[in-house]
């Protein structure tokens, strides 16, 4: 099996709902974002997937979230919850249409809200 990563980041703010303590308030993150996809076999050019593919198509999706308050836009408005762990499922979700294909595809996304701090979401 082989796997490639492409790491990428944005800023937000968000305020998590149903939470009791500092977190409920309205406060930023830079997110890190590690996109992973992996395969059985190579293409012609002995690639998996172009890293230039995937970074695009996970830029693709944070252009969405760049720069926003989460909490304002869907589905973190009313759906999800703009946690970390939603946030990887959701960019998961949005990069594997872009991306999965029979020769690859996106098994997992992990979210950093702090260099520290971590959700992933993988299939």
């Amino acid at each position: 099996m082989y796997e490639i990563m492409v790491s990428s980041q944005f800023s937000g703010a968000h305020a998590l709902r149903m939470y009791r303590g500092k977190c409920e308030r309205m406060h930023g993150h830079n997110w890190k974002i590690e996109v992973y996809a992996r395969g059985r076999k190579l293409d012609d050019t002995e690639l998996l997937l172009d890293f230039k593919e995937l970074k695009a198509a996970t830029n693709q999706v944070i252009e969405y979230l760049d720069n926003k308050v989460l909490n304002e836009i869907k589905p973190f408005d009313k759906e999800l919850n703009p946690s970390a762990e939603n946030l990887a499922r959701y960019i998961f979700e949005q990069v594997s249409k872009l991306i999965n294909s029979p020769q690859a595809e996106v098994y997992k996304v992990r979210v950093f809200e702090t260099p520290t701090s971590a959700a992933t979401y993988q299939k």
